[in-house]
């Protein structure tokens, strides 16, 4: 597949199936993510990779969340949190490990690791794999980050969904450029 076509065509694709990428495809997605724009090569990212019964574990740890949040959460609430994780045969979980740093400040690392979860969304468009980035309140949820494992300076910005799809990907609408650009006239 062409860079242009995945950069032009890549929509996300919600309704996932087994079979999850298989080693080879991840191994093409998380190569793909570390060509991520890095000014000062910190690397600002990492990511878990949750399939199989851990869904189901991070399902429980969303769920819990949910209750932590609101202690009046309706029971739609947190079934929707214990089932998120089900949606698709493989999680990635995207991580921003922010540092300080003399020359890059945290909101360009920020930036850094969003670029990165970008870069897997692409190669799985290229590869054939579905794939949705989410993210939601649960997903800034201390007790997320605790129980996933994460440290000082960490912080989950997206949940990445991969799987095979279920229907064929919808076409990519096509967007009015010329609405987004505009020439600065200077000073």
């Amino acid at each position: 597949m062409q860079a242009l076509d995945a950069l032009l065509n890549r929509v996300s694709v919600p309704r996932l199936l087994e079979p999850a990428p298989t080693q080879e495809q991840r191994d093409v997605l998380f190569a793909a993510a570390m060509r991520a724009p890095d000014h000062g090569q910190l690397r600002p990212w990492r990511f878990l990779t949750v399939e199989g019964a851990a869904r189901e574990q991070m399902g429980t740890l969303l769920a819990e969340a949910a209750r932590l949040q609101d202690a009046d959460a309706p029971q739609a609430a947190i079934d929707k949190a214990q089932n998120g994780p089900l949606r698709a045969p493989l999680v990635v979980v995207v991580i921003a490990r922010l540092q300080e740093h003399f020359k890059v400040p945290k909101p360009e690392q920020l930036l850094a690791a969003g670029c990165a979860a970008h870069g897997i969304l692409l190669a799985a468009y290229a590869q054939g794999i579905g794939a949705v980035w989410r993210t939601g309140e649960l997903s800034y949820s201390a007790h997320v980050a605790k129980g996933l494992g994460l440290g000082a300076g960490e912080e989950v910005i997206g949940f990445l969904y991969l799987g095979t799809p279920q229907n064929p990907p919808r076409t990519a609408q096509k967007e009015d450029v010329a609405a987004f650009v505009q020439a600065w006239p200077g000073l």
